[in-house]
């Protein structure tokens, strides 16, 4: 397991469980009580240490690196699952996947990003970060289940859109405004859940739905911290600064009105415990589910339109 700086002192218990462990696999010596009780202490830093995260801290776990991501999620919450590829305009963007699948006996299509599991996937997956045949794949797919009537889910997770010179040319920012205008009037319902970064218009790209919820260790914002820090102060040095300064948390989004609530993680993050984390979003998912099902597709349309109207705050001034 990967640990963070400040993880540090769990890493220490964990190796001391390990050993007991390896004792009691030698079949040496009976450790039951020596191991419920550095479990019991365990649990206990746990608590401590994640119950005060700092901001920076939060951003540093929604990237950590055993985090799960979207294919695991999917994978996990649904049966049958199909992929599909491509925007039929120009190629398959690797950076976000989509297809359809079970939610038990509800047949949904799941869009989201994929950062990769490892170095040769990071690239070739562009770190999450979409070219606009990614953002097209995903409407193309959510053109489907409009047509089928199936919900929509997207999990957000990426650092941003792809910025390079090739994105520009292919318009990167017309396919995310364009997403953003069909997705606001598009028939079906769409829950969004951010599940690791949410920066930027790579975010926003796949983000605008009926319900938006937030994992708690994730941070959604205009901007990353290291980039905000290398704006206003010409150095990424002042990163921990900038994240505070944002408001970049589920808590502060949930605050400002921008989601709709926060899915709790696992004690000690989703990273450390995936599968636990994958069952919570499906019984969360589910439960949304359920509930919209109940409105209307006029209402539902009129709802969503109203719910990203009201977002901000501003004052009239007279001249």
């Amino acid at each position: 397991m990967v640990y963070l700086e400040f993880e540090k002192p769990l890493e220490k218990l964990h190796s001391q469980l390990d050993k007991l462990q390896e004792i009691v696999e030698d079949g040496e010596i009976d450790m039951t009580d020596k191991i419920k009780e550095l479990e019991q202490k365990i649990k206990k830093k746990q608590k401590e240490i994640y119950s005060k995260l700092t901001d920076w801290q939060r951003v540093q776990l929604s990237r950590h690196p055993e985090r799960p991501y979207t294919l695991y999620y999917i994978n996990q919450i649904t049966k049958n699952f199909v992929e599909l590829h491509g925007d039929r305009c120009f190629g398959d963007d690797e950076a976000i996947v989509g297809g359809v699948g079970m939610i038990d006996n509800q047949p949904v299509v799941i869009i989201g990003q994929q950062k990769g599991i490892n170095t040769k996937e990071r690239q070739r997956r562009n770190f999450g970060m979409a070219n606009p045949e990614g953002y097209r794949k995903a409407l193309r797919l959510m053109k489907m289940a409009e047509k089928f009537k199936l919900p929509v889910i997207t999990f957000v997770d990426t650092p941003g859109a792809a910025c390079g010179l090739e994105a520009e040319e292919r318009s990167v920012a017309q396919a995310i405004a364009n997403n953003l205008f069909e997705m606001a009037r598009l028939r079906t319902p769409i829950l969004v859940y951010v599940i690791g970064e949410g920066a930027s218009g790579g975010a926003i790209g796949i983000g605008l739905g009926d319900r938006v919820f937030m994992l708690e260790n994730t941070w959604y914002s205009v901007i990353s911290p290291e980039s905000c820090s290398s704006i206003l102060w010409r150095s990424w040095d002042y990163k921990q600064q900038a994240a505070e300064a944002l408001k970049l948390t589920a808590k502060d989004m949930l605050g400002f009105k921008i989601i709709d609530g926060i899915v709790q993680e696992p004690l000690g993050g989703a990273h450390y415990n995936p599968e636990g984390m994958a069952k919570l979003l499906k019984k969360h998912i589910k439960k949304q589910l359920k509930d919209i099902s109940t409105i209307a597709i006029e209402e539902l349309l009129v709802q969503r339109v109203e719910k990203f109207d009201k977002m901000g705050e501003f004052e009239t001034v007279e001249s």
